[in-house]
């Protein structure tokens, strides 16, 4: 008796939980969205900032090998 008394309860909360959503009234509609962002190009500079990586990626490991070899 106890099991089905469950099983009425439990169809009884889901039945009531599920009518509180399909009884929600009309909604605002919704805000506008922002503008879109400017178009930048992504690559302007980009081959300077490639040379300036490899010229302090030499110049910091010209200074790092020197280092180790002076603490020897």
């Amino acid at each position: 008796m106890r099991l089905i008394m469950n099983r009425i309860i439990t169809i009884l909360v889901v039945l009531l939980s599920v009518q509180g959503v399909f009884a929600a009234g009309p909604t605002d509609p919704p805000p506008p969205t922002p503008p879109p962002p400017p178009g930048l190009p992504l690559d302007g500079g980009l081959l300077i900032l490639f040379v300036l990586a490899l010229v302090s990626g030499y110049c910091l490991s010209k200074k790092y090998i020197s280092t180790k070899k002076g603490s020897l």
